[in-house]
């Protein structure tokens, strides 16, 4: 067992892990931060998917040891400091973006990565990046209107599929 600290929304935290523990593991059963979720265990839904360093990631594909130090922010991490919810959050939910939520925080936590690199893109563009998370409920439509809308854009114009 080795130590892993590393900064969790915000907070330096650490826990006893073993070398082949991964980061999604280490987030729900070391840190008791359970909204990432896990779905697959093979890096292909994206539930599991949480920023290090500000870059997302799939935490199932990740050693928690291999982040030590990193900075890694969780769907906990993404309210606004007051506890309401963040713009993306708030979006999701205005535009029924979710439905059983299983497939949410990947899909918020994978949203806020592209409108970082990406702050006004196309529901083209948003398809694209979004392809490496699986839901499995809503059909993508509603999630892509949340993005954009998010982004401060009109969804008036988003095409149904």
């Amino acid at each position: 067992m080795t130590k892993v600290t590393m900064t969790v929304n915000g907070k330096t935290v650490s826990a006893m892990t073993e070398g082949r523990t991964l980061l999604s593991s280490y987030l729900r059963e070391g840190l008791g931060l359970t909204g990432t979720h896990i779905g697959c265990d093979t890096s292909q839904c994206g539930a599991c998917t949480v920023h290090v360093d500000g870059v997302a990631v799939k935490s199932c594909s990740v050693f928690a040891q291999d982040v030590a130090g990193a900075t890694v922010t969780t769907i906990e991490g993404m309210a606004n400091a007051d506890g309401s919810l963040s713009v993306i959050q708030q979006a999701f939910q205005d535009h029924h973006g979710l439905q059983c939520g299983y497939c949410t925080p990947g899909m918020v936590m994978a949203s806020a990565a592209l409108l970082a690199s990406n702050p006004s893109p196309t529901e083209g563009e948003v398809r694209h990046y979004l392809e490496g998370n699986i839901c499995r409920c809503t059909g993508y439509h509603n999630i892509v209107k949340a993005v954009l809308a998010a982004s401060g854009q009109d969804v008036a114009a988003v095409a149904a599929e």
